[in-house]
This record gives structure tokens, C-alpha cells and sequence, in this order.
């Protein structure tokens, strides 16, 4: 009822501005942010006679009159609703996306129940970014400064767990997408999330707590903070996890994440787990768990098979060919990629948005998420040359290329390889602790020789793997690559768009 009364004073101030009054002085700020974010009222201040309008006016009316009907009042629930579950049936009913799938509803109920507790207590969340100005801001960071205050969130956040490509990542977008403009809030793979924390401990090195300044900061920026890949693997970022999110609670941040680990299974047999541990219970006070059991891999679905992937050392060669067809008549050369902190990283070859590297150059080296962040940031195509298996003898490699594939999947990049197997067999010496258990049982008459001694037994690069492997086979599709194609269409157009504006100024 409340969202159709909004929807009715909209209405008004629309029909007021129909009528000629273009100006929206007269109105409050709550008035003017629900107008200015409406597409109808946009269109009205630039076209205040079109069609449209009159469309929109119409549809209001008949609303209005509705209210006078004992049906019409019980349906004006339906018609205010919003949020991923109703985007969701759309989609799938226009055939966006596909339908079927019971464990993706039953998550997308939970992110529209989350989705209309945000909504309700929106006020008390604080989520509207103007409501508060930059002097008040910083009025109540010098107030809390002097009285310590904490200040939870009336709404319990949302950690969704699940295997690799059961939709995690597609649900949090959707679910984000459907949020108000004018909110605080960020979307941000895990990986930047932790590369920016340590950024800004850097800047505030010297402070008596930097990571309650940093925690100020982020709150300040987005109280409702959606992170993708929510994953573990860096002792630097499991030592802080536990502090900084007690400070992000504590000033009401409400936390959004995906992961493909279950909360007790984070950072499951690292370096000083032991004090990980309460964050782990934090985080489980904090947020809803839920897990979404989807035994579909929905990133193989598409074309497979279709893109730069060539098995075996022969194909060296013909990877540099596609390589110096991709940059066209750029000439390649060494180049260099600022990383954080005033690292740097050296490109062997690059040209036209292009990068080449021997895997050793980007995986054997004391690389990180930073690096290939910076990378990517610069180039939208890797040529890689010479993945090798991976086992106990590569370990930390293969941890650098599960990071790096990672990053390049969240960045929507192109690669194109040679490597010594298929996605699947890169990864088969590579395996749990339960699956060794399964694999070689030791037993008294079994003796440890007989083991395979080349087995790399890892909880987190054996959990880890399967989400390399959907994302190894996705990058390959045609789907993919054709996305990927129109993305550099779309960059080329807005470059040409603003070289053209800027003549024209």
C-alpha cells in the first residue's frame, strides 16, 4: 500500500509538471529523487508531450479509480511488488534465461525476502545516500571518534553458498540490479574488495586503529556491500577478516556475498586458522546461510569447444599467429601495467589491447589478484603459452592460475592458450582430503612408497579446481566470446562518441 501511494503522489507531481510547471523547486528533496530516478519523469522533462506520458497517466488513473473496488484493493499488492524474484520470472518467461531450475526459486525467494526487509526499513538502515550530508557525515565520524557507538543493522544480511555454476553470481546481480538507484551500495568481487582494504590500510599507516578508519570509510561509501567469490586463500586477509568486519557490522553495514564454500569450510586448513575461527561465527551471527543445490553446471550449457584453447606444445606456433591477427597492424612491444602501491607489472609482448606471456612469466613468478587486476585493467586478451598439469610439484602455480583465471572471468577478458591437457585432466592430481582418502586408503599393509608422491593433496585448491575448470569451458564457448566481441564494439563506439563530442566542443 505504501509503494502505491508513492506511485500516486508521483502522479501528481508528474500531472503538475505536465500542466506546465517544469521546474522542480517547489518540491523536497524525498519528493524530487523518486521523480529524477523515474524513467517516465525523465522522459516528461525532455519531451513533455510525448506519448509516453500520456500512457503513463492513464495507467495511474485507472489505479486510482481501482482503489474504490474491494478486488481491485487486495490486487495493489502484486501491483507495487518488485525485486529479483518478479525480474527472474520475467527472464525466464521472455526466454533470457532458463526456467526450471526449483533451487534457484527457492534462493530467489530468500533474496526477495531480504530484498523487501532492505525496502522496509530502509530509514533505519540508512541506506538513502542523500538524506545525509557531507557535514553531518563528518559530524558523526569526530562524535564517534569521542563516544565509540555501534549501530547493527535491523536486517540480517545474506551468505549463499553452492557448487560451481549453479548461478550464484547471476542471483546476486539480479538481485542487485533491482535495487534503488540512490542507495549506498557496491558490487565488488571478493578479490577487489580485499586489494582495496589493503590500499587504504596502507594510506592510514600510522593510525591508532587503520582498520576501524577503513571500515568508517567503506560504510560510509555502500551500508549495503554485495561481494562476489567470497574466498579465502591469503593469511594477511584471514588475519584482518575477523576485526574489520566487526567494525563494518557495528556501523551497519549488511552484507551480500557468494561462495562455493560453506562458512566452516573458509580457510579451511590454513596458516593460524585458529585465529580466523571467530570470524567464521561473526559472520554466521551477522548473515542468513543458505545454500543453493543446483546439480546443473549452467557455464556448460553453451557451445563448448569453440574459442583458443590448443592442446599440446605443437601449437606454440599457431598461438602467436592468432596473436598477431588479434593486434592487426600494431606492432608489439614491452610495455608496463601499474599495479597498487606503486608496483609495476612487465608485459613481454603487448599491442591493440592485446597481452602475451610464457605461463611461467605470470604463474612461477611472486604474482597476486593485484597484479592480474592491474593486467586486466589495461588489456582485454591474454595469450598464454604453456600450462602445464598441475600437482604437488606446482602447487603454488597452480594457485596463481586459479586466482589469474579468476580475475579474467570477473573482467570478462579473452584468453587464448596452449596447455598440456584438457581443463579437466590440467587439474587431476589435484584433490581433497576426502577424495585421497577414496583414491589410496592407507592401510598397515599398504606402505607410504606406494603412495603417488607427485599427488597434491589440497582442501582449497581441490575445492577451488572445479570453478576453474566451468570457468576454463565458459571462456571457450561461443556465447562467451561473442559477449566479449559486442563488449569491444560497445568500448570502441563510446570512444568515437567522446573523441566527437570533445571536437565538437
Amino acid at each position: 500500500m505504501r509503494a502505491l501511494a508513492r506511485s500516486l503522489r508521483q502522479v501528481r507531481y508528474l500531472s503538475q509538471l505536465r500542466g506546465g510547471v517544469l521546474s522542480l523547486n517547489g518540491l523536497g528533496e524525498n519528493e524530487k529523487r523518486p521523480i529524477l530516478c523515474n524513467p517516465a519523469a525523465c522522459s516528461l522533462i525532455k519531451h513533455s508531450y510525448d506519448k509516453e506520458f500520456r500512457r503513463y497517466l492513464n495507467q495511474s488513473l485507472v489505479l486510482w479509480r481501482a482503489l474504490s473496488t474491494t478486488e481491485a484493493n487486495e490486487a495493489t499488492g502484486a501491483v507495487g511488488r518488485a525485486g529479483p524474484l518478479l525480474e527472474y520470472e520475467r527472464r525466464t518467461t521472455s526466454g533470457e534465461l532458463v526456467d526450471g531450475d526449483s533451487c534457484q526459486v527457492d534462493t530467489l525467494r530468500v533474496l526477495q525476502r531480504l530484498y523487501e526487509q532492505l525496502i522496509e526499513h530502509e530509514d533505519s538502515c540508512q541506506l538513502d545516500r542523500y538524506k545525509a550530508s557531507e557535514k553531518n557525515g563528518r559530524r558523526r565520524w569526530l562524535w564517534s571518534r569521542l563516544i565509540p557507538q555501534s549501530s547493527y543493522s535491523p536486517v540480517k544480511g545474506l551468505y549463499l553458498y553452492g557448487g560451481v555454476g549453479t548461478g550464484k553470481t547471476m542471483l546476486m546481480d539480479l538481485f542487485y540490479d533491482q535495487l534503488p538507484c540512490n542507495w549506498r551500495k557496491k558490487r565488488i568481487h571478493f578479490h577487489d574488495f580485499m586489494l582495496s582494504v589493503h590500499s587504504r590500510l596502507q594510506m592510514h599507516k600510522g593510525v591508532a586503529d587503520p582498520l576501524e578508519v577503513v571500515a568508517g570509510e567503506i560504510s560510509d561509501e555502500s551500508i549495503l556491500l554485495c561481494l562476489d567469490e567470497f574466498m579465502v586463500t591469503d593469511v594477511a586477509d584471514a588475519l584482518i577478516l575477523n576485526r574489520l568486519f566487526q567494525h563494518l557490522f557495528s556501523k551497519g553495514v549488511v552484507l551480500v556475498s557468494t561462495s562455493n564454500r560453506a562458512p566452516d569450510q573458509l580457510y579451511e586448513g590454513g596458516l593460524q586458522r585458529d585465529l580466523f575461527l571467530p570470524f567464521i561465527e561473526t559472520l554466521k551471527e551477522r548473515c542468513v546461510v543458505h545454500e543453493i543445490g543446483s546439480s546443473t553446471d549452467y557455464r556448460t550449457l553453451g557451445s563448448a569447444g569453440q574459442g583458443f584453447y590448443f592442446v599440446g606444445k605443437v601449437y606454440s606456433e599457431l598461438l602467436k599467429q592468432k596473436f598477431y591477427e588479434l593486434i592487426g597492424q600494431e606492432i608489439p612491444g614491452p610495455q608496463v601495467v601499474e599495479v597498487v602501491m606503486g608496483r609495476q607489472l612487465q608485459v613481454p609482448r603487448g599491442a591493440n589491447g592485446c597481452a602475451y606471456f610464457p605461463f611461467e612469466d605470470l604463474c612461477d613468478r611472486p604474482l597476486g589478484a593485484a597484479d592480474y587486476s592491474g593486467l586486466f585493467k589495461k588489456f582485454h586478451t591474454l595469450a598464454m603459452d604453456g600450462v602445464p598439469k598441475f600437482a604437488l610439484h606446482n602447487r603454488t602455480a597452480a594457485y596463481r592460475f586459479v586466482t589469474l583465471v579468476d580475475v579474467m572471468y570477473e573482467n570478462r577478458a579473452r584468453l587464448l592458450c596452449t596447455a598440456e591437457a584438457s581443463p579437466v585432466e590440467l587439474f587431476e592430481r589435484i584433490v581433497t582430503v576426502a577424495d585421497a582418502q577414496k583414491i589410496s586408503p592407507r592401510t598397515s599393509s599398504r606402505s607410504q612408497k606406494r603412495d603417488d608422491i607427485d599427488l597434491c593433496v589440497d582442501n582449497v585448491l581441490g575445492f577451488a579446481k572445479d570453478r576453474t575448470i566451468s570457468r576454463l569451458t565458459e571462456m571457450n564457448s561461443k556465447e562467451y566470446l561473442e559477449q566479449h566481441e559486442a563488449n569491444l564494439q560497445d568500448k570502441a563506439s563510446q570512444i568515437v562518441h567522446e573523441k566527437s563530442e570533445a571536437i565538437q566542443t
